[in-house]
This record gives structure tokens, C-alpha cells and sequence, in this order.
């Protein structure tokens, strides 16, 4: 092996296996429109290929450049902004929701019934702001299509409608019960937009407002919003919906996307547009600890925090998630505060590292930071739902098969 086939101890050779894999899998066959991958080490891009269409309908190439909705890859983002707050003093993570939220101080459990008329009964305990960061609050989404409490979010379109605000949010959840007494279970939810609703309120911004002073503006992040500009339309991508046999039909189309109209919306969990270059510019400020070229957006000890494991008694997501819906596989794999952190790499049946964190999106897309191999990927794509094939682990085995050193 030459030295020119190394790059930050990765077999340069080996990562485009990468390319390979997805254009005869993925790209070549119609089951995804395109894709842009990226692999870091070492604080060092060791792999960046676009390949494919970002939009079928107009035939426009994948580039670099492309914008893609991360939708759930926000999370991440607000719960780096929430935690600065943290280190301000603004609040503890034990603190009752209700502190802040007056209206939530008396949140009551389901029990029986159907929107409007449900039977309930008290919490165990208040709701505190580390169950929101966690997913354990009790909360939902309508999409997980599984009790009568998520029928009451699509009925109330809690997850996102053209008169939606955080405002309105908060108020409309303060009136609804909780699928469980906070800290008794896992389950995906809208917590991360509550969590957004807590930046605006300890910080007097609006979400995107502070979004952009405390952490897009100092890390050089200028291709991130929550509306596409209209002298940027022409970068953004289509989004595709998979189809039964391995199909895929337009889901949202770039020239008449809510993401372009514009909205009232400031979703912390999902309602991001961004682009390969800018997640990278975070991604590698959190494998350098919190900080990129002089930025530091969080303090090391706070990160190191964030990315263990918070359920109780360190167990893993099946052995405490009510859903069957996450951007994650379960097995082996606890939650942080806004991440998803591997716990158990054997039980996983995924290569990789003890400690890895991240997550994904709705429209397929994912990043993950390993701290053991100082290692980083991103993928890009957009495909609903991201659970319609298993491309994050086959990722994960091609680019740990390259590191050499």
C-alpha cells in the first residue's frame, strides 16, 4: 500500500467501496435518487463523493453543494443550543418542566378513551427538562400511528401544519395527557421542538435567530436555515417516498416545498435545511470536543456529558422504548441528551465503537461520530421513511473496514 492510498489512517481504496456499494445498490436499480457521502478522521475529509440525481423530475446532478431537509439531524443542533443555556446557569436538568411552563404543571398520563373525551390519571413524578432531552417526557408524534394519544397529535397536526407555532404547541400539548409518567419509558417524540420552545424562552431569540449567532455564525455554518432563500432554490433537492418493490414517487417537490413558501414553524426537531459542507463544520466541532478553528460552541466536559448514556441502569432502547420508531437501531444502543450513544458493539451486530454518538432524519440522512477511532461520517439523501432500507449499517461496515491505523 502506497502512502498516497493512506489518508488520517483510512485506506482510501477501501472507502470507495462506498461508491460501489451505493451506485450498484441504491442508485443504479431507482431505490434512492442520489446520495452524498462524507468521511472525516482526524479532523481530515478522507472521502467525499456525490453520486446520482438530487432531483429526478428536472434531472439535476448531486453536487456538492446540494441542500437537503435533515429533519430530525436538527436535533442535535438544539440540543447543543439548549445545553449552552446550561452552561449559562439558566436552568438545571432536573428542573420541572412546569417551572417554565406554568400551564404544563398539572400534565396528567392516558388511561382510556379518545380525543376529546380521555380518562387519565396524575404523573409519578413532574416532567423535568432532561426527560424533553431524552425522549423519556412521556410525549409523542402523531406519525407513530400506534395509540389513541398520537391520533390526538394528527387530529391537532402537532406535527407541523401552516398555523403551527411553538406557542401554539406548548398549549395545545398542555391540554393533552402523556403516553406515561416521564422517566418511566423511552419513546420518539416532540420533545426536541419543546426543547427549541426553552432556547426562545431562556434566551429571548427566536430559534433561529439564536441558532445563528451562537452556533451557525461561529462555525461558519452559512448554507443552514429553516426556509430555503429564493436565490438558493436552485441548490436545493427533491424529496422522494419509497414505494412498495423497492420503488420511490416525488414526496415534495423543491419549487413548492413548505421548506421554500416559508412558515411560522421553528421546529427544533426537524425543520432544518442544510447542506454537506455546513454538518461537517458541526460534526467535527463535536469530535474536537466543542470547538472548530478557535469556535468553541460547547465546553468539553458538557459534550462528554451529553453523549452518555441517561436511560436508567444503562440499558439499551429496546429494554425501554414503548415505540418501535427511532433514527437508530435499538439493539445495543442507549440515548444521550440529543444523541443516540452505542453501549454495546456485539449486541449491535455493527461495527464500530463503545461510546459512538449521533443520529438520523426522516429523508434518510445520518451522521455519527466515533471519539475512540476520532472518526466521522455524514450521508446525505432524500428518501421517506429512513427505515426503508438498512444502508446506515452497511455504511458503518465498509468505513470501519478502512481504518488501518
Amino acid at each position: 500500500m502506497t502512502q498516497a492510498s493512506v489518508t488520517a489512517g483510512m485506506d482510501c481504496q477501501r472507502l470507495a467501496r462506498i461508491t460501489d456499494f451505493l451506485q450498484r445498490d441504491y442508485i443504479a436499480p431507482g431505490r434512492l435518487p442520489g446520495t452524498l457521502t462524507l468521511v472525516a478522521r482526524r479532523g481530515e475529509v478522507c472521502y467525499l463523493e456525490a453520486q446520482g440525481l438530487r432531483d429526478i423530475e428536472r434531472q439535476q446532478p448531486m453536487t456538492r453543494d446540494t441542500l437537503f431537509r435533515i429533519y430530525s439531524m436538527t436535533k442535535p443542533i438544539t440540543s447543543i443550543a439548549l445545553m449552552q443555556l446550561y452552561e449559562q446557569g439558566r436552568f438545571l436538568l432536573d428542573d420541572p418542566v412546569h417551572k417554565y411552563i406554568p400551564a404544563w404543571r398539572n400534565l396528567q398520563v392516558y388511561k382510556a378513551g379518545v380525543y376529546p373525551a380521555f380518562m387519565t390519571t396524575p404523573c409519578q413524578r413532574p416532567m423535568t427538562i432532561r426527560d424533553l432531552m431524552t425522549h423519556q417526557s412521556g410525549l409523542t408524534y402523531g406519525f407513530m400511528n400506534r395509540t389513541n394519544v398520537d391520533a390526538a397529535y394528527r387530529e391537532l397536526r402537532l406535527d407541523g401544519n401552516a398555523n403551527l407555532t411553538l406557542d401554539t404547541l406548548v398549549d395545545e400539548l398542555s391540554r393533552l395527557p402523556l403516553e406515561f409518567s416521564p422517566g418511566t419509558a423511552w419513546n420518539y417524540s416532540v420533545s426536541t421542538d419543546v426543547c427549541g420552545y426553552l432556547v426562545q424562552l431562556f434566551s429571548g431569540m427566536s430559534l433561529d435567530a439564536y441558532f445563528q449567532q451562537h452556533i451557525f455564525a461561529p462555525l461558519g455554518m452559512h448554507s443552514t436555515w429553516f426556509q430555503v432563500p429564493q436565490d438558493q432554490l436552485h441548490r436545493f433537492a427533491a424529496c422522494y417516498e419509497y414505494q412498495p418493490g423497492d420503488g420511490m414517487r416525488l414526496q415534495d417537490d423543491p419549487a413548492d416545498s413548505p421548506f421554500v413558501r416559508g412558515h411560522g414553524y421553528l421546529s427544533g426537531g426537524g425543520g432544518l435545511v442544510s447542506c454537506i459542507d455546513d454538518y461537517y463544520r458541526f460534526a467535527q466541532a463535536l469530535a474536537n470536543g466543542g470547538e472548530l478553528d478557535g469556535a468553541r460552541i460547547i465546553g468539553r466536559k458538557t459534550l462528554e456529558f451529553m453523549r452518555l448514556n441517561h436511560l436508567p441502569g444503562q440499558c439499551d432502547l429496546p429494554g425501554y422504548s414503548v415505540g418501535a420508531f427511532s433514527e437508530t437501531p435499538y439493539e445495543g444502543t442507549g440515548f444521550g441528551l440529543g444523541f443516540s450513544v452505542k453501549q454495546d458493539v456485539a449486541k449491535s451486530q455493527t461495527i464500530g465503537s463503545t461510546g459512538e454518538y449521533g443520529w438520523g432524519g426522516m429523508a434518510s440522512t445520518n451522521f455519527f461520530i466515533d471519539p475512540e477511532e476520532d472518526l466521522l461520517m455524514i450521508f446525505m439523501t432524500q428518501l421517506i421513511p429512513s427505515s426503508s432500507y438498512p444502508i446506515r449499517q452497511n455504511l458503518r461496515a465498509i468505513i470501519n473496514a478502512a481504518l488501518v491505523d
